[in-house]
């Protein structure tokens, strides 16, 4: 039986709480916030996140990766950069986890240093707060976890596969073998 971490339930009450905060947040704000999804784990939960929030906002993306398997490498490459104008904005960065928290530090500092917007407001569906390096302190989560276990599904990848699961699961040791099976089948054809 697998450990489910969120049922789609959930995420889904998750995310309808969230966009509410910050309809609070930038209910009387004088731009219109940007809201920057992080590729591609962040992608099922910046969706949902943003079909439940009511006012006006501009979106876009941001690529990075620190991870290899099942662990993070702690070294972080910009893959593909915000291609809007945020200057003078709220930007509203959505990420699917913060673990070791240096992703988000280093994207949060980045989008300061380059764009100077207005403000910088952090999301997160899982805050795994046992693999933190960083001092990093999101501003609205959507749950957190105490123990360090490796989520597979609605965004959080094995090797780039189970991201279309539409819940978090932990998957087993035999479920990440025969997907490594998989995986290296597929990568010889």
């Amino acid at each position: 039986m697998k450990e489910i971490v969120l049922s789609h339930d959930e995420i889904v009450q998750i995310c309808t709480r969230l966009a509410k905060e910050l309809e609070e947040r930038f209910k009387n704000s004088n731009t219109i916030p940007v809201f920057v999804g992080v590729l591609k784990g962040a992608c099922p939960f910046f969706m949902e996140l943003i079909k439940h929030y009511s006012l006006p906002m501009k979106t876009d993306f941001i690529q990075v990766s620190s991870y290899d398997g099942t662990s993070s490498t702690g070294v972080i490459h910009l893959k593909q950069d915000i291609s809007i104008d945020i200057r003078n904005k709220d930007v509203v960065l959505i990420e699917d986890i913060i673990d070791t928290g240096l992703t988000l530090s280093y994207l949060k500092q980045y989008i300061e240093i380059k764009y100077n917007p207005k403000s910088v407001t952090v999301v997160t569906l899982i805050d795994k707060k046992p693999l933190r390096r960083v001092d990093f302190k999101c501003d609205h989560v959507g749950v957190t976890l105490n123990e360090n276990k490796f989520l597979v599904g609605f965004g959080f990848d094995y090797k780039e596969v189970l991201r279309n699961v539409d819940y978090v699961y932990v998957p087993s040791k035999k479920e990440i073998a025969e997907l490594d099976k998989l995986i290296s089948k597929d990568s010889k054809m």
